[in-house]
């Protein structure tokens, strides 16, 4: 039998600390210790998760109360888990941040991105970006662990296996992604106010997308030219993100055929346990489409080529609050510690919802 693990939670009033007690609660493995809330210190977990009513007794408890645990995840804002990762390193032997702090390898890219200066940048090359589908083996033997950026997630598994295959011109590759509300987190703004958000279509970040720099940097590792251009669009949806790429075919393999391209998909992700290759001629779900994994852990990519053009359009799917955020952490945790690596992740999702 596994060894019990102690996990708390820094920051877990949010929509992320949320998710990640709706898996730990199930998890047949570890037992939660402690969540933290600075606004919320005495207050039962179901004032901000509602869906959690009765199935903890847990209380919110102050930062300055932390205790040691086996594994700490972080869900802060970003900025913020530097300023405290020394008191965090001496509670927990695993650190598994869900914020951007730790997410670059460049101090410098990470100033100029997030429009502040790292104060940590000695313990950047500690942390493995922890997206298993890429750095599985890194994260079995990490202490540290940055989660992806949601967006940066779908589409780093999207396009890893055309990168790493040669498929596509690496320097022109433009990334249309639809973003539900809950990437924002559960802060108030006029951007979220119900009036100004319900119904909405509405371009936020037509260009200069902060997980640019997370996409070049993990794919510059096969293709160091690599060009990335993101366009975000919020849309009328809570949960998901859906990302359209567009790419262009390379000189050398412009007769290749969609089952060409099924085939390197499948070559990299036939194992994977979280990543589905959808590719239907025929249903409503032809391609990928958030809807149907609202809180799975799944990633949906799918696609197609242009013949006429040398074209390949290439779809993603996920919930951003699960493999874009909790279920992904808890992923890399599971790999951290030894446990299955779907362990607490199974939920399938429902149809319809």
């Amino acid at each position: 039998m596994s060894k019990i693990s102690t996990v708390s939670i820094v920051g877990g009033s949010g929509y992320a600390g949320g998710e990640l007690l709706r898996i730990l609660l199930n998890h047949p493995h570890v037992e939660i210790k402690q969540v933290t809330s600075q606004s919320l210190v005495g207050q039962p977990l179901s004032i901000s998760h509602p869906n959690l009513r009765g199935q903890t007794k847990l209380k919110f408890s102050s930062l300055a109360d932390l205790e040691e645990c086996d594994v700490l995840f972080l869900g802060l804002p970003n900025g913020v888990s530097m300023d405290y990762i020394e008191k965090f390193r001496r509670l927990a032997t695993h650190i598994i941040d869900l914020g951007a702090d730790f997410r670059l390898d460049s101090v410098g890219q990470w100033n100029e991105w997030y429009k502040k200066n790292h104060t940590q940048s000695e313990l950047m090359s500690q942390f493995v970006y922890g997206l298993p589908e890429l750095n599985r083996q890194k994260i079995v033997n990490s202490k540290y662990v940055s989660g992806p950026g949601c967006e940066a997630a779908v589409s780093i598994l999207s396009l890893y296996p055309l990168i790493k295959h040669g498929v596509i011109d690496p320097t022109s590759i433009i990334i249309d992604a639809k973003m539900g509300s809950s990437q924002a987190g559960n802060g108030f703004s006029s951007a979220s106010h119900h009036p100004e958000r319900a119904g909405v279509l509405r371009s936020y970040a037509p260009t200069g997308h902060r997980h640019t720099a997370e996409i070049e940097q993990e794919l510059g590792e096969y293709v160091p030219e690599i060009k990335v251009n993101i366009s975000a669009t919020a849309v009328n949806i809570v949960r998901g993100i859906l990302v359209t790429i567009h790419t262009n075919l390379n000189k050398d393999n412009l007769n290749l055929t969609d089952k060409d391209i099924r085939k390197i998909y499948l070559q990299e992700y036939k194992n994977e346990p979280f990543v589905r290759v959808v590719k239907q001629s025929r249903g409503l779900f032809r391609y990928p489409e958030p809807k149907i994994l609202q809180g799975t852990n799944f990633c949906e990519i799918g696609f197609e080529t242009d013949q006429r053009s040398n074209r390949l359009v290439v779809l993603g799917a996920i919930d951003n609050l699960v493999k874009g955020t909790a279920g992904n952490g808890v992923q890399c945790m599971n790999l951290m510690l030894g446990l299955e690596e779907r362990s607490g992740l199974g939920f399938m999702g429902l149809h319809p919802i």
